[in-house]
């Protein structure tokens, strides 16, 4: 499928195909996809856990005001952002050569360390660009999704069982839509939302092609 294509037909779908079931091979597919997504220094600071079974979608699902994506869909997956990633770099810097990695050890502890604020960003950050990699690697795979927040995080956790340090960012449903998505409601002109070379500062107008 061409990129354009890709951006074009991902959309938030709500009601999916109860039937729809995903295997493992599909799981890596979608995942070696989610791999490739940038990090600051590498630190994949995020972890997924991929839902299946019928009895945890049930419960994730009231701990999301019973929204029906979560339990039709095949997969849900919870992101999780990890805090603590910056002390381990030893996993995720393993392939770099040794002289990178003894550089960059002492820049992430002097970045991270005793600043909490910073790690939770970061991980939002990162678990929101993997979460777009994941949705628009499922459309390119046939497959529809829908990104959420509207759940109990402090439930979501226990059901899956997540570390204090992980804390549970998004939700992702992925499967075969059984309904259409609703018509998109509109987007914004150029000048409402890019700026060149200063905040306010206009050049692009028109509107954006949301066919």
């Amino acid at each position: 499928m061409e990129f354009d294509d890709v951006l074009r037909l991902r959309r938030s779908v709500k009601r999916f195909d109860p039937e729809h079931r995903l295997d493992d091979e599909d799981l890596k597919r979608l995942f070696a996809a989610v791999a490739l997504t940038p990090s600051s220094f590498n630190m994949q600071n995020w972890h997924f856990v991929a839902v299946r079974d019928p009895e945890v979608k049930e419960r994730l699902c009231a701990a999301a005001w019973n929204q029906p994506q979560v339990k039709e869909a095949a997969l849900v997956v919870v992101l999780a952002g990890r805090l603590e990633a910056w002390r381990d770099y030893a996993r995720y810097l393993r392939k770099a050569p040794a002289e990178v990695r003894d550089n960059l050890a002492g820049m992430i502890r002097g970045f991270y360390e005793g600043k909490d604020e910073l790690a939770m960003q970061e991980a939002c950050r990162s678990v929101g660009l993997a979460g777009m990699t994941m949705m628009l690697a499922a459309r390119n795979l046939g497959w529809e999704s829908c990104p959420m927040i509207g759940y109990d995080p402090i439930k979501v956790a226990e059901i899956v069982g997540l570390p204090a340090e992980c804390p549970p960012l998004m939700m992702v449903t992925i499967g075969r839509g059984s309904a259409p998505p609703r018509p998109r409601m509109g987007l914004l002109d150029f000048e409402e939302f890019v700026s060149l070379d200063a905040f306010g500062r206009g050049g692009l107008s028109g509107e954006v092609d949301d066919r």
